[in-house]
């Protein structure tokens, strides 16, 4: 019996030996990136990943549910009030794989009339036509939905909370959490908020250009904040905070690390929108980046996860910022929107990966998530070429107002774009540039040099090429500086 054992098993090894070098297949994208067919008033049950503006997502029950700013691609108000179609109160979504999203409707009924009354008493009259960049929660057996109403520009912000017992409502307005004026040092839009699982607490953050992005103490009970009025202490900002842009912090808890992570997102939401996080020990802060600086030191912060990039085969993706981020299952995944170039108007969900280094750091998927299985792979998998991508920060000097575009400077620069290379992986060696590589069987991950900059730890896994409609081996990472590293094999 033993004999038959380890012939078994020694036929087991040849046979893993004998198997053929992985290569990318054909597999089709699970839907079309351009949704003008579909742009219509009436087509909103086809919207599906389409229309996705300012995303949250949390797994509530069966389904993974999402929440986001009612922006919509060729939005027509007179038409939907003929149809009967609501606009400007939270498109809500759910889906069970993350792939395929169902449009459920919206979230309100009205903006709600408090929220309306002090936006347009602060602000002459003007905004509070929409409501921006909800933020889901669960708490005991509710959930509760916090939302921002606001005029363009302007600290007349407000934001509110509703309840409900049922992720698709009907929701209960529960009132103001923090609002803000022209007097204010920060803007009351963009929450996110997270219970510190040691002490009980509840902490929210928010902000944007204006001031830069604040932590307030929050009352578990009532979801409201702790203290009356309180609009709580600055956590991350850049020096010319009226032209920089700096908003949309999400913040979440890695219990593996035992840290919590402050996602932000920079410059205008049209063109170079990019993400970028930073780490604390605690939900409140202080958050410092890569290089061990505060969030609100004014520098620029590092990693770099997001900015716009263009693979081949396709127009780019611009606007790749103000991400939600969610852990299930011990897999983690960001979300965002991301804006079809060149025009930029089309607003597409982004749903990547979101895998930790051994430095404790996020790094996100070059690819979008198509659930598509993992799996390992071997040194000789690596072998073939690779379309590399460096996701460095916006150089290009743009004239801004609010941290956003001008009229007419919609469209990208090229030297805005993180364009591609190609390189090719053969044994031991990368062809024609005298540099090296290895791969890391139990880590999963690839050591790389080109052009004489080492990348230490590329992470490697299975995933969609999107732009190629192919099952392949993709790497995501950091340089030694903070900025991501994406890489996928074509060939």
């Amino acid at each position: 019996m033993k004999k038959l054992l380890l012939v078994f098993s020694v036929l087991l090894v040849c046979l893993s030996c004998k198997q053929t070098p992985f290569k990318p297949e054909s597999s089709k994208n699970p839907w079309k990136d351009n949704y003008r067919s579909v742009s219509k008033m009436e087509d909103y049950k086809l919207w599906g990943p389409y229309n996705v503006h300012d995303p949250s997502c949390k797994k509530l029950g069966d389904y993974f549910y999402m929440y986001s700013t009612d922006a919509i691609y060729a939005e027509n108000r007179k038409e939907a009030k003929e149809k009967g179609i609501p606009l400007g109160f939270v498109q809500v979504r759910r889906s069970k794989d993350l792939v395929n999203w169902e449009f459920v409707g919206w979230a309100f009924p009205e903006i709600p009339e408090e929220a309306v009354q002090w936006v347009h008493d602060n602000s002459g009259g003007r905004g509070a036509t929409n409501i921006w960049a909800p933020y889901i929660i669960p708490y005991k057996d509710i959930y509760r939905l916090y939302f921002s109403v606001s005029a363009f520009g302007r600290k007349t912000s407000y934001i509110g909370l509703a309840e409900s017992h049922s992720p698709e409502g009907p929701w209960v307005q529960k009132g103001c959490v923090v609002k803000t004026n022209n007097e204010s040092v920060m803007n009351a839009i963009d929450p996110s908020v997270i219970e510190d699982p040691e002490t009980g607490k509840w902490w929210m953050h928010y902000g944007s250009y204006f001031g830069g992005l604040f932590c307030v103490e929050l009352d578990e009970v009532t979801g409201l904040t702790k203290v009356k009025d309180d609009q709580g202490h600055l956590v991350a900002r850049r020096a010319n905070y009226r032209k920089d842009n700096l908003e949309a912090p999400e913040i979440i808890y890695n219990p593996e690390l035992k840290q919590y992570f402050l996602f932000v997102s920079y410059d205008p939401l049209i063109t170079t929108y990019n993400i970028r996080v930073g780490r604390s020990d605690n939900p409140e802060g202080p958050f410092r980046d890569f290089k061990g600086l505060d969030l609100k030191d004014t520098l620029n912060n590092f990693p770099i996860l997001t900015a716009p990039y263009k693979f081949d085969h396709h127009p780019g993706w611009a606007g790749t910022g103000h991400c939600a981020v969610l852990e299930n299952d011990g897999k983690y995944y960001m979300f965002h929107q991301a804006r079809l170039s060149p025009d930029n108007h089309q607003m597409i969900l982004h749903v990547r990966e979101v895998f930790f280094n051994s430095d404790g750091w996020p790094v996100a998927s070059p690819e979008r998530y198509a659930a598509i299985p993992s799996r390992k792979f071997t040194e000789k998998d690596m072998i073939g070429e690779w379309e590399v991508i460096r996701v460095r920060e916006p150089l290009h000097e743009r004239n801004l107002e609010a941290g956003q575009i001008l009229w007419g400077e919609g469209e990208l620069k090229e030297e805005e774009w993180n364009n591609s290379f190609h390189l090719t992986l053969s044994e031991g060696n990368v062809t024609g540039m005298n540099e090296n590589w290895s791969f890391l069987t139990e880590k999963q991950s690839l050591k790389l040099t080109v052009n004489k900059e080492e990348f230490n730890e590329l992470l490697i896994f299975a995933g969609q090429d999107w732009e190629n409609e192919k099952k392949t081996i993709l790497f995501t990472g950091l340089d030694n500086r903070g900025r991501s590293v994406w890489g996928k094999r074509v060939k």
